[in-house]
């Protein structure tokens, strides 16, 4: 799913992940920043708190303005305060050609929510392989491609 989220994201796009540890946010990560053509390992950013990946595979690429060419990935657990999630500047940083992901999204929300996309992760009873995701549009950023992004998530529908 994350595969197929990634390639419907824009420059200047906020991703907020929620879930509780253990959710699956930074194997969602993974799968995003394959959807995207990153081939370097996606790591946990808990303790680095922000992690750079440049977009070098087809869905990148300098010479084209409206295409992803950085994934920023985020992990605001370890904050206190909101104000140090705006002293991470990922709204700046996504201004240029980047889209962001937000581990522990729920919390940065206040800060960031307008015009984001909210993935709500959390586990399935006792299997460990099964989780249910959700998926919440913040502001009207994403109402032009809202159909769009239901039809590519189709495959993983379950319930209305």
């Amino acid at each position: 799913m994350g595969r197929a989220l990634a390639r419907l994201c824009a420059p200047g796009d906020m991703v907020l992940l929620a879930g509780g540890l253990g959710a699956g946010k930074t194997t969602f990560a993974q799968g995003f920043g394959a959807g995207l053509g990153i081939t370097e390992p996606i790591t946990s950013p808990t303790f680095t708190l922000v992690r750079h990946y440049p977009v070098t595979g087809p869905a990148g690429g300098a010479g084209n303005p409206d295409r992803v060419r950085t994934l920023l990935h985020a992990d605001v657990y370890r904050l206190d305060r909101v104000h140090e999630i705006v002293d991470l500047g990922l709204g700046q940083l996504v201004e240029d050609g980047g889209v962001a992901l937000v581990e522990w999204g729920d919390v940065a929300g206040p800060v960031l929510g307008e015009g984001s996309l909210t993935v709500a992760l959390s586990a399935e009873g006792e299997d460990d392989d099964r989780r249910s995701i959700s998926v919440r549009a913040v502001g009207s950023a994403w109402a032009s491609r809202w159909a769009a992004l239901r039809d590519g998530l189709s495959p993983w529908r379950v319930a209305a």
